[in-house]
């Protein structure tokens, strides 16, 4: 066949997309069923993470097979470096790792198992309509997207059939793989371009397989390829970065770099010594190809991973640390991440990290504002108001990221426990304002030159000692998941409405007797009802956790 008609080409895309739809979408089906199997094991996997880059490695390799694609697995590392959860020591690990992850699927599809598909499609689908346990409503998840996965291979491969036949094609394949510089080039811009449009090197890696399965793409000509669609898996990652912080856009530098290195050094030294490798290991294209991709991924790990440290103080010098950069981590979100979300269970653990991040700023707030009263500080008064505005931001970026958690797949107990914190976080805006009320006093004292008496001072003090210790306890509880501090500190809190009660009328005493000036009798009981209430947010909080943790 010379020449290909307009009918004809459509007969090839039709099916090839309708197949490549049914393969990332079998594999999203099963890759989400491993993830949801795996639970709480990935975001311990994660917290296990050091910093010895060979545990990076194992993570990065453990993951990716779990996810089903270095891109998916990269990204997820700029929304980790970008929330704070590793640096970029550990996320180079990660990434070396993912680039051998990902050669499962290509080994996975490179078997010939179209025959199991329908059955693995019938089977998995019973289980998921007619379980009732989760865990088999996952396992026919995980079933059901191995047969999906499968039947679309199937269906790109029947799709492909024709193009063996057709001399257009034959000839371009002849020149990739004719081992000149220039057929290496254009098969390189090829893999690299197929892969920037799917944005899946999975996907590009399936559809090479489906090639190959068909007779039409030899290993000579589908390893310039591949390498293309390993450089070409960067441009997710980099897209991702775009709206990350400088340090995530240093990961998906990383990235970039250790791919676009590796596979000029192999282009160069090793590309005839491969296919020569993998030739004599099958004789079957698919899996040949599927070799050859586990090979390079693997050898260019151990290659380039004495010089990780290199890659890293490289991406540094390239984007250098700014000053906006250092107060970005002083304010603002540290731990949220939109692509983290992805992955429920870590994110989660993001999202509680965050709400503890807006209670030290507003502890920090609240004993600015108590310093600015004691001590007449301008200053301190002006550090509150200013935290203020940022607790303020944190109310709304954390509230937002809750509601698209709560939209992900996610069980029974995270969703009290994403209730749980709308009211948290509500209540710790509330001690952010009070504390913003007290240093408002503050200020007022200095402008005024109102003085305290001995009395009140210590009275005073042994108040805002007990709302701070009720205030801290309900972090540590909700830090902990610890109902008994919980517990203790809506004791605290009864025992400082009692103590605000005493205090008062006392104050009020010394007025009605002259032993105390109105000006500073005024601010006096501002600052007990303020505190007060600041008790009352603290039960809240800790009330809050003996409800989730009320099981």
């Amino acid at each position: 066949m010379n020449s290909f008609t307009a009918k004809d080409i459509l007969a090839i895309l039709i099916p090839l997309f309708g197949g490549l739809g049914l393969f990332l979408y079998g594999m999203n089906v099963m890759s989400d069923g491993i993830e949801k199997s795996a639970g709480n094991k990935m975001e311990k996997i994660i917290e296990k993470l050091s910093g010895n880059i060979f545990k990076g490695v194992l993570v990065g390799a453990i993951v990716t097979v779990i996810v089903q694609s270095s891109s998916a697995t990269t990204v997820m590392v700029v929304g980790f470096v970008n929330a704070g959860i590793m640096n970029l020591t550990q996320a180079i690990g990660i990434i070396m790792g993912a680039n051998i992850g990902t050669t499962v699927t290509a080994q996975l599809v490179s078997i010939n198992l179209t025959a199991l598909a329908p059955i693995a499609i019938a089977l998995g689908s019973a289980i998921k309509l007619f379980s009732k346990k989760n865990k088999q409503v996952i396992l026919g998840e995980i079933v059901l997207g191995f047969g999906m996965l499968f039947l679309g291979m199937d269906i790109m491969k029947q799709a492909m059939s024709p193009l063996k036949d057709f001399a257009g094609f034959t000839e371009m394949v002849a020149a990739i793989g004719s081992g000149t510089f220039l057929g290496t080039v254009e098969g390189f811009v090829l893999g690299f371009i197929i892969t920037t449009l799917v944005q899946s090197s999975s996907a590009s890696t399936g559809i090479l397989v489906a090639l190959a399965l068909t007779g039409a793409l030899p290993i000579q000509a589908a390893f310039p390829v591949l390498l293309g669609t390993n450089v070409g898996t960067c441009t997710t990652a980099l897209i991702s970065s775009i709206s990350a912080n400088r340090t995530a856009k240093r990961a998906a530098l990383m990235h970039l770099l250790f791919n676009l290195v590796g596979t000029i050094v192999f282009i160069i030294f090793f590309s005839k010594m491969t296919v020569n490798l993998v030739v004599s290991m099958s004789d079957e294209p698919a899996r040949q190809l599927a070799n050859a991709h586990t090979f390079f991924n693997v050898v260019n790990t151990l290659l380039l991973l004495p010089f990780a440290g290199l890659i890293v103080k490289a991406v540094t010098k390239i984007l250098p640390v700014t000053d906006e950069e250092k107060e970005e981590q002083m304010f603002g979100t540290k731990y949220l991440d939109e692509r983290i979300l992805e992955t429920p269970t870590i994110a989660m653990g993001q999202v509680i990290k965050e709400v503890l991040h807006m209670g030290n700023l507003a502890k920090l707030s609240l004993e600015s504002a108590i310093e600015s009263v004691e001590t007449n500080n301008v200053k301190a008064a002006e550090k509150t108001f200013k935290i203020e505005k940022t607790i303020n931001m944190l109310e709304r970026e954390i509230s937002n990221y809750l509601i698209k958690l709560s939209n992900t797949a996610i069980d029974f107990e995270d969703r009290q426990i994403i209730d749980g914190l709308f009211s948290t976080i509500n209540d710790i805006e509330r001690v952010g304002d009070h504390a913003d009320n007290i240093a408002e006093l503050g200020m007022y004292k200095v402008d005024n030159e109102v003085t305290f008496s001995e009395k009140a001072v210590i009275e005073m003090k042994d108040m805002v000692d007990q709302v701070t210790t009720a205030f801290d306890m309900a972090m540590e509880s909700l830090r902990e998941g610890d109902r008994h501090k919980a517990q203790r500190v809506v004791e605290i809190e009864g025992a400082i409405d009692e103590m605000e009660k005493t205090l008062r009328k006392k104050h009020i005493t010394r007025l009605n007797e002259g032993r105390c000036e109105t000006n500073s009798g005024i601010i006096f009981l501002d600052m007990l009802s303020n505190l007060e209430r600041i008790s009352d947010h603290a039960s809240n909080i800790a009330l809050a956790v003996l409800d989730v943790r009320g099981e």
